[in-house]
């Protein structure tokens, strides 16, 4: 398999796409694309004519857009073990990485993912909301399922992919959580692939001046 992603620095929808195979461990090769190049949209275009990241490539197969390549993964590599077994658990999973994937529009507008900054801004109410809807679907999720382990369902899964870009996010802007919100996000930031792909942003040079919102944290 081949993986279409931008910069590891910015591009929180190819994060979404590799963690799923990372943490399955599916071997792949990853393609990586300059975000907002001149070269960038004749590049992705051999891939998708959709024209973003991440694209999965899979013995001639093209799926595009993260949540469908980790349904496709789900279903053709891992037997359904990307999502929590239960079905109403599984349920509850599929709502909320839904609701990620399609809302959350101040979040993504004001706090851009920026693995390798930490800043301070100013957030409107709208995006104070949506912090505090993440955090209560954090928070419950925790304390449900916190015997079966650190994850949002015990075990991670799908929905921990779709999330872990806002932990990060989180991270860079020093967010305020409750204890238990808190706690998943160092669980994400702790987590050997996440190390990876931070550490791999880190040694990136391109710098979007369009993401590099706040000022530099103390």
């Amino acid at each position: 398999m081949e993986l279409v992603i931008g910069n590891k620095n910015y591009s929180s929808w190819s994060l979404r796409g590799w963690l799923v195979l990372k943490w399955f461990d599916l071997p792949f090769t990853e393609v990586g694309l300059l975000l907002d190049t001149d070269s960038f949209k004749q590049q992705i275009a051999q891939y998708s004519e959709a024209g973003k990241v991440p694209v999965l490539i899979d013995n001639g197969l093209r799926v595009w857009d993260s949540l469908a390549i980790a349904e496709y993964v789900n279903d053709a590599y891992l037997q359904g073990a990307g999502w929590p077994r239960d079905p109403a658990d599984r349920a509850l999973a599929r709502a909320i990485s839904c609701e990620m994937h399609s809302g959350f529009f101040n979040l993504r507008q004001e706090m851009p993912m920026n693995c390798r900054a930490r800043r301070e801004l100013t957030v409107s109410d709208a995006c104070a909301g949506e912090i505090r809807r993440i955090d209560r679907i954090w928070s419950a999720l925790r304390q449900r399922f916190a015997e079966r382990g650190p994850w949002l369902f015990g075990e991670r899964s799908i929905a921990d992919a779709m999330f872990a870009p806002v932990a990060l996010r989180f991270h860079t802007y020093g967010s305020e959580l409750s204890e238990l919100a808190n706690e998943y996000m160092q669980t994400v930031l702790n987590d050997v692939a996440i190390r990876e792909w931070i550490g791999a942003a880190q040694m990136e040079l391109q710098v979007l001046d369009a993401e590099e919102k706040g000022v530099p944290a103390d």
